[in-house]
């Protein structure tokens, strides 16, 4: 019986964590920044783990030109996935954003290496 208790709580703490994650794009995608990050937010508190309200969050952040919080949150994602490019190019994106061309060559060094024809693209462009 405890053993599913705790199935229960889980799956329950799982799911509360999606809701804020799905009305955190919903905002997002309607123009909602600051409203999504706080959905976001919500989400990661309730899951520390959740990579992709990381990802998410870092959109957010970037396109609101916080480009240190873009690439807090990037990071990390890169720490709970460390095998997804689009964290390395989009963490990129946002070193390039604040002037470290060398860190986001070796963003996309890394995103390359992990099939991203973009981050390949920027790298023959852009990087030494």
């Amino acid at each position: 019986m405890k053993k599913l208790i705790y199935l229960f709580l889980f799956v329950s703490f799982v799911s509360f964590s999606q809701n804020y994650f799905k009305s955190g794009f919903e905002k997002y995608e309607n123009g909602d920044l600051l409203g999504a990050i706080a959905d976001y937010t919500k989400a990661i508190e309730i899951n520390p783990n959740h990579a992709w309200a990381f990802f998410e969050r870092g959109i957010s952040n970037n396109d609101l030109e916080d480009y240190k919080g873009a690439i807090a949150d990037f990071t990390k994602f890169i720490e709970i996935d460390p095998n997804d490019a689009d964290d390395y190019s989009s963490r990129g994106i946002s070193k390039e954003n604040l002037g470290d061309l060398s860190g986001a060559c070796a963003d996309w060094k890394k995103a390359a290496n992990l099939g991203d024809t973009d981050s390949a693209e920027w790298v023959k462009n852009q990087c030494n």
